[in-house]
């Protein structure tokens, strides 16, 4: 038996927030179902954040009310505060995403408070998750770099993620939000997390590929004993509190990666790639998925 690697398809939430042309609430709902139906056990469906904020997010009440649910499959919805959850348990959300930065200016310049006291912020909202019986995810964004400050310090990762697991976060997501990670620092800073979750069923690697490193910086993780990963269909994303983050690393790239390896997904590589030139088509741009454009044009030979 392959090993299991679960992938997160963050598309519909991380990847969509960032397009400036607003993308039909139909089109949201049924990519949530087709990538459903191409086997990922977890997607990201939506967010309740302030529609003045993101614009792009703000029918995710009607996205979670439009989807096919299939049995098994978690679809999860990021909340910034109390009054974003009560709309995700109002949506029927199997899992909340709340979320921190380990860089101390990246935390001041956007939300105008410290690391601590961000994370205090979601203390409620935790403790309303974990009531209802939901699952709770904690993403540190900013772990291998930041914007404003550079480099993040290993100590500060560690930090946030002990913060998150507190709070009785079931899975962290260690988010390299702009990109400029190396797979010797991934190694670093997962090794050093590791020493308080378990990387094999706590911790999640969620790379973009601003640098081109995010598929290189998967295998370090891998060699760590991290076995969940997020990524965006058609290497759709970027985030637009993160100047110069460009989208996440393309799923149909990692399975292609990970089906070299012998590793076992449970997601339909061939239905990845239809879906990818589907919603490219959709939004009005090529596909930033090079597995993706290749395998596209094979099967059209």
């Amino acid at each position: 038996m392959a090993e299991h690697i679960k992938i997160v398809e963050v598309g519909p939430r991380d990847g969509l927030q960032n397009e400036k042309q607003f993308v039909d609430t139909a089109v949201k709902i049924e990519l949530v179902d087709r990538l459903a139906a191409a086997g990922f056990a977890n997607v990201e469906a939506a967010s309740f954040v302030s529609p003045k904020w993101v614009p792009q997010m703000a029918d995710g009440a009607e996205v979670m009310a439009g989807i096919a649910r299939r049995p098994g499959t978690i679809y999860s919805v990021l909340v910034p505060n109390l009054r974003g959850f009560e709309g995700a348990q109002a949506a029927r959300a199997d899992e909340v995403v709340i979320f921190g930065a380990a860089s101390e200016a990246f935390s001041q310049r956007n939300i105008n408070c410290s690391i601590a006291e961000s994370i205090a912020r979601f203390e409620p909202v935790a403790a309303a998750a974990k009531e209802a019986g939901m699952r709770l995810r904690g993403s540190i964004s900013c772990a291998l770099g930041c914007p404003y400050q550079g480099e993040t310090p290993v100590a500060a990762v560690v930090d946030v993620a002990e913060r998150l697991l507190r709070l009785g976060c079931d899975e962290i997501d260690v988010a390299d939000t702009i990109g400029v990670g190396t797979a010797a620092q991934v190694g670093r800073v997962l090794r050093a997390v590791g020493q308080v979750a378990d990387l094999g069923s706590q911790v999640s690697g969620h790379f973009h590929d601003t640098y081109g490193q995010a598929l290189a910086n998967i295998l370090a993780a891998l060699d760590c004993g991290v076995r969940i990963f997020h990524s965006s269909v058609a290497g759709l994303g970027g985030c637009p509190y993160a100047k110069g983050a460009t989208g996440n690393v393309a799923t149909e790239d990692v399975l292609y990666l990970l089906r070299g390896q012998g590793l076992h997904t449970g997601v339909d590589l061939d239905a990845v790639v239809d879906i990818g030139q589907w919603i490219s088509e959709r939004i009005g741009r090529p596909t930033s998925s090079r597995a993706g454009r290749a395998l596209a044009l094979k099967k059209a030979q």
